[in-house]
This record gives C-alpha cells, structure tokens and sequence, in this order.
C-alpha cells in the first residue's frame, strides 16, 4: 500500500492564486584566462528592462490575468499562503502517520517478532491504512474547501476593482486573460498590475464580530 499517493491531490494550484516558480539564473560560462599585461575587458552594460507600454487611448477593451493580480498583490500571495499552510499540515499529519504504520510493518516482518505479536501487528496496520485513507479523504475536502472559499473571497474583491478601472478608462469589456486564450493582444490593454496595485491600496472589510455569548 502506498498511503500517500492519493495525497498528491492536495498539491494546490488555485485557478486564480496560483504559486509563480522562481526560476534559477541560469549558469554562467567560465571566463577564459587572460594574459596578465591584457587589461580586463570592459563590462557590458546590462540590457535595459522593456519599456511598460502605456494604454492605449481610445481603447475600448482590455484584458485582466487574475493569475497575475494574485501573484502582484500582497493579498493575493497571503491568500495562496493560506491554502498552503493548510496543505503542508495535512501533508505532514499523514506523512507522520504514515511512517509509524511502516515501522509496524517493518516490526512483523522481523523473524523475530512471536506468532501472537506478529498477529497483534498485523490488526493494528491495518486499523492505521483505514485511518490513513480516512485523513487522506479528509485533508482533500478541507484543502479543496478553502481553496473554493479562498478563491470566491479574492475574485470578489478584484471584480469591484476591474470595474472601477474600467469605468475610468471607459471600456466596454475586460477580458479574463488565461493562456491560450487570445493569439495577440497589446500588452498596453493589460490591466493586471493596476489591478494589484490598487488592492494593495484598497483596506478589506472588517472580519464580521462573533456573537456574543
């Protein structure tokens, strides 16, 4: 039995907070030695960052990535750290469980271990498989229940912001960019970091008071 196979679908990836990999620079190439009277080449300047295309005037549609105002926003990285957090809990509770139920099995294959204690072992891996199969059903609906709630809460607090900003430049529609989705578009109809930048700016509503008791 592999018990947490079935954990790797508790691997998250919100449709609109998704984790951004930070890739590594890739390796540099090994200076050849110089002779010792040649003076050192002089630096190459670095290549200048690409100019952020303004928007274009009389526009009347944009686009707006929510993969992309989640990654930018404050709000939307602690949102995703949420859901992870839940993850690695879950992730940890039966990688936990998972090792005490090996170092049983490991135990009742021992030739040295009595019939009666081998027989006592046996019952209880199997009681730890059922509740490793229990926590591991549990821990995907919990994931996948934050996760849902996560998302609803930030996509209702982007959209209020899109339509301001739309209403602003006076635009009759913004498309929901995804990958694949649109062949070519100006970058300059990109409203994702304006986006993030006004949620940052904008203070979320009061959590609602508990009732009191």
């Amino acid at each position: 039995m592999k018990p947490l196979v079935a954990l790797t679908a508790l691997s998250v990836a919100l449709s609109a907070i998704p984790a951004f990999a930070q890739q590594k620079p890739p390796g540099q190439k090994p200076v050849a030695a110089q002779p010792a009277q040649q003076k050192p080449a002089a630096p190459q300047p670095a290549p200048a960052a690409p100019a952020v295309r303004p928007f274009p005037d009389g526009a009347k549609i944009a686009y707006c990535s929510l993969d992309q105002v989640a990654s930018l926003s404050k709000e939307g990285q602690a949102s995703f750290a949420k859901v992870r957090a839940l993850n690695d809990q879950k992730v940890k509770l039966i990688q936990d469980k998972t090792k005490a139920m090996e170092a049983n099995q490991t135990l009742a294959n021992s030739a040295s271990v009595a019939d009666d204690k081998r027989a006592a072992l046996q019952r209880e891996i199997s009681r730890q498989q059922v509740e490793i199969q229990r926590l591991q059903q549990d821990a995907s609906t919990e994931v996948t229940d934050l996760q849902s709630d996560v998302r609803d809460a930030f996509i209702a607090r982007v959209v209020p912001i899109i339509r301001q900003v739309a209403s602003e430049k006076g635009l009759q529609m913004v498309l929901n960019y995804q990958d694949g989705l649109l062949l070519w578009v100006d970058p300059g109809l990109d409203l994702s970091a304006e986006v993030a930048r006004r949620l940052d700016a904008t203070p979320a509503p009061a959590a609602p008071k508990a009732p009191a008791p």
